[in-house]
């Protein structure tokens, strides 16, 4: 565990730009131990930045160090942001480095997420959110084909992935709130979750951001029309192309009524040129998907209040578990999802 060293982040603030920190200020975090800190800089003549962003890791493991190609140990961040940067998506600029101390100094892309352009300007929900789908799908089109060795062909969602996320429900969803499955019941989850794993596993895998949502795509305004920029991507693994989908239009900590969700997804489908097939299928990998995310987030909530004891993500466990439901109305032809359902009524009523 890496120590917060103020001399280390001044002096690699001074090497990276040339000029030394006026005042470090601490930001909000989020679910992760990572740490994020507002540099601002003494004056300069060339045109440079007012102010930085450092990213301390304090925790960082040998197993999240790459090489990424080079001699120097890096951190997939870093990996994972020169490849979205050299196939066109919009990712901090990266300032300087030090993976060994736990720093990295990146673009200070202001404090406008996605979900707080959201609340200033509520009229441009469609148009941001047009903008957020086609932004993934021609990242999906431009990420096709991934480098040899790269960090995110080496991890993916595969079936144990997605099986132990059901098990992350079942675990702090039910066991650590007091409402374990009867072990009659135990049976047919453990049946259930092992088909529903086995059948997203067996969909076609491609770059999945895996946390695409309104938290962690900032709106900057430096161009005529608002533009997002992708943060937070260092999980980036193989999974099935609906996953980055279900986490923006089902995201826990915004509402959709399904007329939007399904603008949404044939505003993504056109542009990947699906046909009323291909279109129908999505949707209906949609709703899978969501069942399976979303059950999972619900359980992490709990355990980040448990385990990590933040309590800030409680609110939204009930709201994942309403969209785990609307996805199971649509998929009441199918017996294991009537039987989910049936699970969650009498488990929550």
């Amino acid at each position: 565990m890496l120590t917060f060293d103020p001399e280390a982040l001044e002096r690699l603030v001074t090497r990276a730009t040339g000029r030394s920190p006026k005042a470090v200020v601490a930001m909000p975090g989020g679910a992760s131990t990572r740490r994020y800190f507002r540099v601002e800089l003494a004056p300069s003549n060339d045109g440079g930045p007012e102010s930085i962003v450092a990213m301390f890791v304090p925790d960082a493991r040998p197993e999240e160090v790459t090489t990424a190609g080079t001699e120097a140990a890096r951190w997939p961040f870093l990996e994972v942001s020169a490849l979205l940067s050299s196939r066109g998506v919009r990712v901090p600029k990266i300032h300087g480095e030090a993976c060994d101390e736990g720093f990295l100094l990146i673009e200070d892309l202001g404090d406008e997420t996605l979900a707080e352009h959201l609340v200033r300007s509520p009229e441009g929900r469609s148009a941001i959110y047009t903008r957020a789908v086609t932004d993934l799908a021609r990242a999906q089109r431009a990420l096709a084909d991934l480098p040899e060795g790269s960090i995110v062909r080496t991890r993916a969602f595969d079936e144990a992935l997605l099986r132990w996320e059901l098990d992350h429900f079942r675990e702090w969803g039910l066991d650590a709130i007091e409402k374990p499955l009867d072990p009659g019941s135990l049976v047919t989850w453990n049946e259930i979750a092992d088909r529903l794993a086995r059948r997203i596993a067996s969909w076609p895998r491609g770059f999945t951001h895996r946390d695409y949502q309104s938290r962690n795509l900032m709106v900057t305004r430096a161009a005529e029309a608002p533009e997002l920029v992708w943060i937070d991507f260092q999980d980036a693994l193989l999974g099935p192309r609906v996953y980055d989908l279900v986490a923006l239009l089902n995201d826990s900590y915004q509402s959709f009524d399904r007329a939007f969700q399904e603008a949404r997804l044939d505003e993504y489908a056109a542009e990947r040129g699906l046909d009323a097939e291909g279109r129908a299928e999505l949707g209906r990998q949609f709703d899978v998907l969501t069942v399976q995310r979303k059950l999972k987030d619900a359980g992490r909530f709990i355990f980040i209040d448990r385990v990590k004891k933040n309590p800030s993500f409680l609110p939204y466990f009930e709201p994942s578990l309403a969209k785990v439901r609307a996805a199971l109305e649509r998929l009441a032809d199918e017996e294991d999802m009537r039987w989910i359902a049936g699970m969650l009524d009498r488990t929550f009523g």
